[in-house]
């Protein structure tokens, strides 16, 4: 019988799951290590989206001190702007301690046994580096894939019957498990662009600036400097199709099922 790999990926989704990474991974606090191995284990918890870095007991340089444990997590989907110390399985929380900085509930020990004498860490309280290259967002999954494609597809977005784009030259972006992304030339923009202050981050694209429309704030972003890897977007702008109306080649995209996400 053939697997379909999505779903299988999708049905491990609710459980407790790790993988090895062979990166030299540390992490700092005010300058100062707080974690420092080269034997990291890359750790999703139940429902949550992205991986965290969990190390084991003998790398971590800051002092961990117990903290009283929540009510574990009833939220359906943890994606990355869930925190850190909202926990979906059972386990030990602690304030992590370096010198004089302190992170609260920044480290987290699962009760499991097969993540015995390991310990995670919250990823946006550090400064981060994969060997000696810095890392920003969250840990990159190693089963996940971006790809993107130039395409001559015919895509118009709009909202509230007010033409926001229209092009034949988008490039679309294919990623592990989010909905495919039209990322357009910034000259076929049909509205005036309003100015946004809102920035945000991807591991495997770089920092993106958003735009904002009459419309609606915040309804598109550009990568005016993305990462080597993802030269192509450079200056292209993409939309939030949970929240624009999009027609491909004269057939409406529709909205994706899943929670806001940039691709």
């Amino acid at each position: 019988m053939s697997l379909n790999v999505g779903v299988e990926m999708m049905r491990l989704f609710g459980e407790l799951r790790h993988a090895s990474t062979g990166k030299w991974v540390r992490a700092r606090l005010g300058g100062r290590l707080a974690v420092d191995s080269r034997a990291a284990l890359l750790l999703w918890e139940p429902r949550r989206i992205v991986p965290t870095y969990a190390v084991p007991d003998r790398d971590v340089r800051a002092e961990l001190v117990p903290v009283e444990p929540a009510a574990d997590s009833d939220v359906p989907v943890l994606h990355p702007g869930i925190p850190f110390a909202v926990h979906s399985t059972p386990g030990q929380p602690y304030d992590v301690r370096v010198g004089d900085d302190v992170r609260e509930r920044a480290a987290f020990r699962p009760d499991d046994t097969d993540l015995a004498g390991h310990v995670a860490f919250d990823f946006d309280a550090f400064s981060w580096t994969e060997e000696d290259e810095p890392l920003f967002a969250h840990p990159r999954d190693p089963f996940s894939r971006v790809d993107a494609r130039r395409s001559s597809r015919h895509v118009r977005v709009e909202r509230d019957g007010v033409l926001l784009a229209e092009s034949h030259t988008p490039t679309l972006v294919f990623e592990t498990k989010l909905t495919p992304r039209f990322y357009l030339p910034r000259e076929d923009l049909k509205a005036e662009v309003l100015p946004s202050d809102t920035v945000t981050a991807c591991p495997y694209k770089g920092r993106a600036t958003y735009l904002s429309f009459t419309v609606g704030e915040d309804l598109a972003w550009t990568y005016p400097d993305p990462l080597p890897e993802a030269s192509p977007l450079a200056g292209l702008v993409a939309f939030f199709d949970e929240v624009v109306d999009v027609t491909v080649d004269g057939v409406p995209w529709g909205r994706p099922d899943a929670p806001l996400a940039r691709s």
